[in-house]
């Protein structure tokens, strides 16, 4: 009777002990993923964000959960998304684009954010300054509002004979009229006349090209915009077919056979963005993580959409691309 007693005793101890370890075991951290584009055109992205995470210490399915929020480019979805991560109670939220920064912050003054955006974070009041963000908001910003200038150079290297240029803005976009002004004064400068195109749909996407090519203007600025990116292929095909020579602000339109991008490497802006949320995970305040800027901007070319257009394309530009598509 007593052996039994004692064997019972010992099988429900040997229940008890994993039960009552794993009760002890901290529960996996969540963190939120908001992002104005689509889950299908991004997967680079996820990727590169997954890698600073890693270099934190954090594996996705491992040590950390990630609740992925997408908008598909309609940015009126954005506060609905925002509020679905903060009701999960997540540890932080990774917020892509002016948009869903707005979004997230609207959502909440707690849950540490941390975002990846065009634009001048301290005009568009996500900060209060670079180095010391305050509040529960930090980043990185990759500054493309203020290349403006440096893509119309570069756009007027390949089409010298252009004295209008176009440029494609989404009204949508907190910043786009930052982006606006900065190519204005780049025009200026230059002797460019410089056409603003507005689109925030597919239909407007199509207007505005068929504006473009019923002025007889052969040379475009697309502008930042996630919502560009997920029209990406429209985009590019109708440059393409109407035969104007476009220049793009991140290398997945080139690579989709847009002639040229000029920008920082958004991949390495994702990777950055996920080693600050790992910190943040950690512990650290994003008070007291300074918003990120890139170092290095990369030209890209395709050199066979140059060909199809008509282009030449100079040794020298050639040689200065950090990437040549052939």
């Amino acid at each position: 009777m007593r052996r039994r007693a004692f064997i019972e005793g010992i099988t429900a101890l040997g229940v008890a002990w994993p039960l009552a370890v794993r009760a002890q075991q901290p529960a996996m951290p969540v963190i939120g993923f908001l992002n104005s584009g689509s889950a299908e055109t991004l997967q680079t992205l996820v990727a590169a964000f997954r890698q600073g995470l890693s270099e934190s210490g954090y594996v996705e399915g491992q040590n950390l959960a990630i609740e992925y929020r997408w908008a598909g480019g309609d940015y009126k979805k954005l506060p609905k998304l925002a509020a679905e991560l903060v009701g999960r109670h997540v540890s932080a939220i990774l917020a892509n684009g002016p948009q869903a920064v707005v979004a997230a912050k609207a959502a909440t003054t707690t849950i540490p954010i941390v975002f990846t955006s065009g634009g001048n974070p301290v005009e568009l009041g996500f900060v209060s300054s670079l180095n010391q963000p305050s509040g529960n908001v930090t980043g990185v910003s990759f500054l493309t509002n203020e290349l403006g200038g440096k893509r119309l150079e570069l756009l007027r290297e390949l089409v010298p004979a252009a004295t209008s240029v176009g440029l494609l803005v989404n009204p949508a976009r907190p910043s786009f009229q930052s982006e606006v002004k900065n190519a204005q004064q780049a025009a200026q400068a230059l002797g460019v006349k410089l056409l603003v195109l507005n689109a925030s749909t597919e239909t407007e996407i199509d207007t505005a090209f068929a504006e473009l090519s019923q002025q007889r203007i052969a040379a475009l600025i697309v502008g930042t915009d996630v919502f560009f990116l997920t029209r990406r292929d429209q985009i590019v095909a109708l440059a393409n077919r109407l035969r104007i020579a476009t220049i793009y602000d991140l290398r997945e339109f080139v690579i989709a056979g847009g002639l040229i991008s000029y920008a920082p490497s958004i991949t390495e802006v994702y990777r950055q963005a996920g080693i600050y949320v790992g910190k943040i995970v950690k512990g650290a305040k994003p008070a007291d993580l300074p918003v990120l800027q890139p170092t290095k901007f990369n030209l890209v070319l395709n050199l066979k959409t140059a060909k199809a257009l008509g282009l030449t394309v100079s040794n020298q530009m050639q040689l200065l691309a950090d990437e040549v598509i052939e």
